[in-house]
């Protein structure tokens, strides 16, 4: 789930939680929102950490370590 999916699911999830005043015979929509804004907040920090994991463009650069062997051994 992307950044942008858990963005979506937590403005679902608000306005079912906030702003719907309705009522459906066996589901609760409030409680429907609340879960959909936990489940895009949870995926929001998910997507997050696995970004900072990857530190793409953070300044970071590999590294080449040569080694040479030395002439007397061969």
């Amino acid at each position: 789930m992307g950044l942008g999916v858990s963005l979506f699911l937590i403005a679902v999830g608000a306005v079912l939680a906030f702003a719907v005043d309705a009522t459906v015979s066996g589901l609760d929509i409030v409680t429907v929102g609340w879960i959909l804004m936990l489940v895009g907040g949870f995926g929001a920090v998910l997507s997050l950490l696995f970004w900072s994991s990857w530190g793409g463009f953070a300044g970071t650069r590999r590294q080449t370590t040569y080694v040479e062997r030395d002439r007397e051994l061969l």
